[in-house]
């Protein structure tokens, strides 16, 4: 399973987010990723191509949460140079516009505000998931620890369902211990995003500082 670390706090891109790429510079990381908001595009575009030089894949995570701030999020992720492109529901258009250069991975579900909640039940994930597999998209990203009718463990394993053995299962939001990644891979997730609980040094409580926050996270994995 993959550990996406997420330069963001609160659903933002953290103001010094090229600083905090310098300070976990090193560790290993394989996959870094960044919110649509909270920084300008021009710190957007400076960051992706940091973050690619260091050797990792480079993600953003669209929150915008009307059908054109999305789209005018999606144009912008195309032309931001990332590897991978989370969130959104505009299949059709992020496809087109990303020209099978970037992979893509729509939210499934009901995603509602911001900071992002989650509405839908497994049966209607499932669909979800299923329908993305079959418009052309990696996979999903599925905020299953925001969810609000259903428990988040059965979100996944639905997700898991409608992707089959190919889509890409990442699950975003709220990852925020040892147990719990652990709880997320064996439900059979691909993937996991942490941000939040590294900022607030509450992953590893008592550690000090994002590069520490990182360093147990990538020893949990190990476990």
């Amino acid at each position: 399973m993959d550990f996406i670390f997420m330069l963001t706090h609160h659903d933002r891109t953290v103001p010094n987010c090229l600083d905090v790429l310098a300070e976990v510079a090193g560790l290993g990381l394989g996959h870094i990723g960044f919110k649509d908001v909270g920084a300008d595009t021009d710190t957007l575009q400076v960051l992706a191509r940091r973050i690619k030089a260091n050797g990792a894949a480079a993600y953003v995570e669209v929150v915008s949460t009307t059908p054109e701030t999305i789209r005018q999020s999606i144009r912008t992720a195309a032309e931001l140079g990332v590897d991978h492109v989370l969130g959104g529901q505009e299949l059709t258009f992020a496809l087109e516009s990303l020209n099978g250069d970037v992979r893509y991975y729509p939210f499934p579900g009901r995603p509602e505000g911001h900071p992002t909640n989650l509405g839908g039940r497994p049966g209607e994930i499932e669909r979800d998931c299923d329908r993305a597999m079959a418009a052309g998209c990696a996979g999903v990203d599925l905020l299953a620890f925001r969810a609000i009718e259903a428990e988040p463990l059965d979100l996944i394993r639905a997700a898991r369902r409608g992707l089959g053995r190919q889509g890409h299962l990442i699950v975003a939001g709220s990852i925020s211990s040892p147990e719990r990644i652990k709880t997320v891979a064996d439900a059979g997730a691909d993937a996991f995003t942490i941000g939040t609980a590294i900022f607030e040094e509450t992953f590893a409580p008592g550690l000090k500082g994002v590069r520490a926050q990182c360093e147990a996270v990538l020893a949990a994995m190990a476990l």
